[in-house]
């Protein structure tokens, strides 16, 4: 088993490295609020980072992986995706609850066990909530037609193509409203408090702006 420094390495450099995915200018704040640790944590964990070729410090506080820190966060992240979709495809595990579990096994994961995973399940495809092993820029989402719920169009029928999977309480708040990947839905409005109204095959639903930006749709057919 990783002893708690290394597990705590592999941990930043894999928010880092999504953060980058999506497009983001990653600071020690985000990383505080991701990671749901302490600012001195932050600072003393960059330190060491830095200390060991990991990450780069601009002056004005933006935190970037080097290209040893890329190969190590992208290793952490592939490992977390086929393990969820252990979870999922093999063992049936609900979407909502996998990736907390898979945030602590991706740590336990030997090589060789890795290496039967990806014999077993492939390195491509989708992880259960639709993502790719690293979340991709909202643009190039947009250019291949999808759009977030909270910028869906009032009075069209859509399906869910993914969620964002950073905030696991987020996705169990989701679950408890009736939307889940690959789920269609109608969005009802767009109202004045940036709440999104939405019917689903369950019922309606009104979901608060940051639930209605982790939840990425393609217009039905």
């Amino acid at each position: 088993m990783k002893d708690a420094i290394q597990v705590s390495k592999e941990n930043y450099l894999k928010a880092i490295l999504e953060g980058e995915s999506e497009g983001r200018q990653v600071i020690p704040a985000m990383l505080a609020h991701w990671l749901e640790v302490s600012a001195p944590a932050v600072t003393m964990a960059l330190k060491r980072l830095r200390r060991d070729g990991y990450v780069e410090m601009s002056e004005d506080g933006i935190v970037r992986l080097t290209q040893t820190g890329k190969e190590t966060a992208y290793r952490t992240a592939l490992r977390h995706h086929l393990i969820e979709r252990m979870l999922k495809e093999i063992f049936g595990m609900a979407w909502y609850e996998i990736h907390d579990e898979a945030e602590r096994l991706e740590h336990a994961v030997s090589p060789a066990f890795e290496a039967k995973l990806k014999e077993k399940l492939g390195e491509g495809g989708a992880c259960p909530h639709g993502n790719a092993v690293l979340p991709e820029k909202p643009a190039e989402r947009k250019k291949r037609g999808e759009v977030p719920l909270s910028e869906a169009t009032a009075g069209e029928r859509y399906r869910v193509t993914s969620l964002q999977e950073r905030d696991s309480q987020l996705l169990l708040f989701l679950h408890r409203m009736g939307v889940g990947p690959d789920q269609t839905l109608k969005v009802v409005s767009q109202n004045y408090d940036q709440t999104v109204s939405i019917e689903l095959p369950s019922g309606s639903s009104i979901l608060g702006r940051p639930a209605a930006e982790a939840v990425w749709l393609r217009p039905e057919a």
